[in-house]
């Protein structure tokens, strides 16, 4: 059987279908292959909005590859004619000296990224939704926003399409089998040849990279749209998306309301809840919505919110928290675009290329050394240590 395709890519959701648009944008035989619809709700990539910002406290490595996604984000809005990033500012809140306001304030500095810190009294003039303690501080990156994902996975995918890739839903890969000569991909439907695969499966990563069992870890995670009493409040020049350091009890997210159904908030890894990939995410339950109510009424007391949706998504997470961008030891043309530790979407256009100059130049000039197999083996052994 001769390769009928240069790369194969299975999984067609946020990182896949930007390596797709990559991939046949560069000249590529591509064929990607969905185990379900595009855009499905099923996974990681649904809910209307996803954050966006440049001075990231996870680590500051991350910042370079953060200005590249703006740029592919841009470059994908005038291919496709439609806005997928909006800029609200990104309010990060916390005391001066927690996780995310500290790191940030680090990050900003060091990328030369500007920013503007406000007490609360300066917060409630501004933005009179939000309530901050007298010993809290916002950090307002002015450069972030949010994403609509299902747009963009849509625009990614029609770049592919136009681009000459064959596309496939509905369809699930069973067994990648390497040999000599190249890779067979076997599905549900028949078997197809390709010269190069790369895995971009989410939560299901586990079942095609056996590698990875008891590594990536799928998680549900809940969030939640609240209808407020003044709904000048919480239009999105009024309140910018938002991240907010609990402390102890974790970190909290949320965003202006940009569909019919109000202001979104969740609770980053939530209750930490492992899932099956192949079941249906158990239903909200009064423990979740609990959860998210606490908090709006604490911390958002200018909405007076009255909630109106929920949904559920997975989480993948890795050890350590930082994304899984490599070739396979044991066979170098199967590339692992990883589940990203609930923090990825925001770098999809971006992962979508760096994918593509793995499979065309066999390694990538944008910073990746962060997201190799070898640093997950340390993050995994520190990890095991603790």
């Amino acid at each position: 059987m001769s390769d009928r395709f240069d790369v194969a890519v299975i999984g067609l959701g946020g990182m896949g279908s930007a390596a797709a648009a990559h991939l046949a944008s560069r000249g590529q035989r591509v064929i990607g292959i969905e185990s379900h619809y595009p855009a499905h709700a099923l996974s990681s990539s649904h809910g209307d909005s996803r954050l966006i910002r440049l001075g990231y406290f996870e680590d500051m490595a991350y910042v370079p590859l953060l200005r590249r996604a703006y740029q592919n984000w841009r470059s994908l809005e005038i291919l496709t004619r439609q806005q997928i990033l909006t800029v609200t500012g990104v309010l990060q809140i916390g005391r001066a000296d927690s996780a995310i306001v500290a790191g940030s304030r680090a990050a900003c500095q060091l990328h030369d990224l500007p920013f503007e810190i406000l007490d609360p009294a300066r917060v409630a003039e501004r933005y009179p939704a939000f309530g901050l303690d007298a010993d809290e501080i916002g950090l307002l990156e002015p450069q972030g926003g949010y994403l609509r994902p299902e747009r963009a996975i849509m625009a990614h995918l029609k770049v592919a399409a136009e681009g000459g890739a064959v596309l496939r839903f509905n369809e699930k890969v069973t067994a990648i089998e390497p040999d000599d000569a190249g890779v067979t991909i076997a599905t549900a439907l028949g078997r197809l040849r390709a010269r190069t695969v790369v895995v971009a499966t989410g939560p299901w990563i586990a079942e095609l990279v056996p590698d990875l069992q008891q590594v990536a870890q799928p998680f549900r995670q809940v969030v939640a749209w609240y209808q407020p009493g003044d709904a000048f409040a919480v239009t999105p020049d009024r309140m910018p998306v938002f991240l907010r350091d609990e402390g102890e009890a974790g970190s909290y997210f949320g965003f202006p309301a940009i569909g019919p159904d109000g202001f979104k908030v969740g609770k980053h890894c939530h209750f930490m809840e492992p899932v099956d990939p192949d079941q249906p995410n158990a239903p909200v339950n009064e423990r979740d919505t609990a959860l998210l109510d606490d908090f709006v009424a604490r911390r958002l007391p200018g909405t007076a919110g009255m909630r109106r949706a929920t949904t559920t998504c997975r989480y993948t997470m890795l050890p350590g928290e930082d994304f899984l961008i490599d070739r396979l030891p044991s066979d170098p043309r199967v590339i692992v675009a990883s589940p990203c530790s609930g923090h990825g979407y925001k770098f999809a256009s971006v992962i979508g290329e760096i994918l593509a100059d793995l499979v065309i130049d066999g390694g990538s000039d944008l910073p990746i050394a962060l997201f190799s197999l070898a640093a997950l083996q340390r993050a995994r052994g520190r990890a095991n240590t603790v």
